[in-house]
């Protein structure tokens, strides 16, 4: 009977350990990502006035490894438009008039071939912009699903989702979530998983 050498039993123990390495490696990489049926189908669209809800955006895309694409408004909004306790402020006069609607810079090229939209928007007077009205008046998006999610400091969804469901009755709406503007990858990874559309 041949024996093996104690080199070569190092070097077959080095190999199988890099083996079982490289094979951890690629679950640790899978781990957490969601796995959608088409990831192509999905749009994650939202409007950030201050970044806040543009890192949830940025993160459900990059979980969801859908396309993300910003609502951005034709004229630009400054610190002094979001004075939410101006009354003269832009941001109040917009939200305090039901047929407002600000202007968009540039539009989604190929919309009807998303399947599923995360919208995604700060709140703002309890309800969401309404830029987020016009981005919803723009387009067909009968039989989609829209699931909506909002960042603000301390106010809640409430029905700042509910409200948009007129503006596109056709679609498939899910539960909203509201984000903090710090909410963890985590929070954020958790209520992923728990969608079913």
């Amino acid at each position: 009977m041949k024996r093996i050498k104690p080199m070569s039993l190092l070097l077959i123990a080095v190999s199988c350990l890099g083996l079982a390495l490289s094979g951890c490696g690629k679950q640790s990489d899978d781990k957490g990502k969601l796995e959608p049926t088409d990831s192509s189908k999905i749009l994650v669209a939202y409007f950030s006035a201050t970044g806040n809800t543009q890192k949830v955006a940025e993160y459900i895309a990059e979980v969801t490894d859908g396309t993300l694409y910003e609502i951005t408004p034709e004229q630009p909004y400054t610190s002094g438009d979001l004075n939410y306790s101006d009354s003269d402020s832009r941001s109040t006069k917009e939200q305090n008039d039901p047929d407002a609607r600000p202007a968009i810079n540039g539009s989604v090229e190929n919309i009807e071939k998303y399947d599923v939209i995360y919208l995604g928007y700060p709140i703002w007077h309890a309800e969401a912009p309404k830029i987020i009205y016009t981005f919803l008046e723009s387009y067909d998006l009968s039989g989609k699903t829209i699931v909506p999610f909002c960042t603000s400091a301390s106010s809640p969804l409430g029905n700042s989702a509910s409200n948009l469901h007129d503006l596109a009755s056709g679609a498939n709406w899910l539960s909203g979530e509201r984000f903090a503007s710090n909410a963890a990858q985590s929070t954020i990874e958790a209520w992923l998983e728990g969608l079913t559309y």
